[in-house]
């Protein structure tokens, strides 16, 4: 766990030496999946999560299909599957749904799938992977065209009353915030996101929310006086690209547990799926309660000078969709080893520092310091955040990808 006076410090060249694919993936599930990571961050674009949980679900497919130990998830494909190597059914299924959500990075994509069929002898059980991962892809991407990933973006119209949600600085140069059609995005495995939508903030009179205004008024301030070192790193580490974190962070932890081809592929589509399921269920409640972030309601409460240590993010403040992600990411840990203590090390290229975890919660109690630090959250958009991703979590554990044999895991 990452302790006061005792977070680890590493120089700049291992963070991003752990970006690389080839030092940190053990298997080539995990060096797609930091492919992939790769090609939403270049894209820029929106729903990344999205289209994540859409390639490692159809990696998941794949590599099931050989010999089913698993429930499949969606595509149940045709093409002959005795002998089919899964190593090159996870690259050509990752490659296929890869060139469909991103085909301007073609050339980009089929350099690097070059590189992994080479690895793998030529031989039949390899063009029957290749089949099935092509297939598979191809009927994911079918699946989830129609999904409201692409829909148009709502007009979002600011209120301005107390608690009400207004523009924060910086701000797009659209006027409008972000990710305001995620509501209506299909989720990936949760049958409805109104089921899992938060309580609601705590009321501007109550003493709850007069604690966490204060908490962030003092410790978020970009002049604080009380945050220290080690609390300014932490509001820091969790502020790079989320696609970009997760993607990077999650693609190693897996790698690292040496799990195997299909093992590895089903907890990547798990975290992929709780992460995307989550991020979605989390935006639907930040937009029906469209809650203001604290540097409006510090300014318009208490100080008009006040201005958050770093950037808020243009979208709605309650829940913390870094809380929805990391009570989901923990949970679906803990579930699939069967406990709470998963020791595991997370690396951010904002600060150029490793942080070391004795167990999920740790990173979950961490990120809710750090929004508070930070000064875009309050403490208790965090907590109900995690807790909705928790949630998620299991309802998923419970009905994706089960055993077929109930004795495996």
């Amino acid at each position: 766990m990452l302790r006061k006076n005792s977070f680890i410090r590493r120089n700049w060249w291992l963070a991003w030496l752990l970006v690389l694919p080839g030092v940190a993936a053990a298997d080539i599930v995990t060096d797609w999946s930091l492919i992939t990571m790769q090609a939403i961050v270049t894209k820029g674009g929106r729903a990344g999560f999205v289209d994540f949980a859409i390639v490692q679900a159809s990696v998941f497919d794949a590599v099931n299909a050989i010999d089913r130990r698993y429930d499949i998830y969606k595509v149940d494909p045709t093409s002959p599957r005795r002998g089919a190597s899964p190593e090159a059914a996870a690259a050509a299924a990752a490659h296929r749904a890869l060139l469909g959500l991103f085909p301007e990075q073609a050339a980009t994509l089929d350099a690097a799938y070059a590189t992994s069929l080479a690895a793998l002898p030529n031989n039949a059980a390899r063009a029957k992977g290749i089949a099935l991962g092509e297939e598979v892809a191809i009927a994911m991407l079918a699946l989830r065209a129609n999904d409201g990933r692409s829909a148009p973006a709502p007009v979002y119209v600011f209120g301005t009353g107390p608690g009400d949600y207004q523009q924060t600085t910086p701000f797009p140069p659209t006027g409008q915030p972000v990710n305001t059609h995620l509501p209506g995005v299909t989720p990936l495995v949760i049958t409805s996101v109104a089921k899992f939508r938060a309580y609601g903030p705590p009321g501007l009179t109550s003493a709850r929310y007069m604690r966490d205004l204060e908490e962030v008024r003092q410790y978020g301030s970009l002049t604080s006086t009380v945050r220290d070192e080690m609390q300014s790193e932490i509001g820091r580490f969790h502020t790079e690209n989320p696609s970009q974190f997760w993607g990077r962070n999650l693609s190693n932890f897996v790698a690292s547990r040496n799990l195997g081809t299909l093992r590895s592929a089903r907890l990547m589509a798990l975290l992929a799926f709780a992460n995307a399921d989550a991020s979605i269920a989390c935006f639907d409640s930040k937009y029906v309660y469209s809650f203001w972030r604290p540097s409006t309601a510090i300014q318009s409460l208490v100080d008009p000078s006040w201005v958050p240590f770093q950037s808020t993010p243009p979208h709605p403040e309650y829940p913390a969709a870094h809380g929805c992600a990391g009570g989901a990411i923990a949970e679906t840990m803990e579930n699939f080893f069967g406990g709470h203590r998963v020791e595991f090390a997370f690396n951010s290229t904002v600060t150029g520092t490793v942080h070391d975890y004795g167990r999920p919660q740790d990173l979950v109690d961490e990120i809710a310091d750090a929004r508070v630090y930070g000064g875009m959250h309050f403490r208790n958009s965090v907590l109900h955040g995690a807790a909705m991703g928790r949630a998620i979590a299991n309802w998923i554990d419970h009905h994706a990808l089960q055993p077929r044999d109930k004795g495996l895991h």
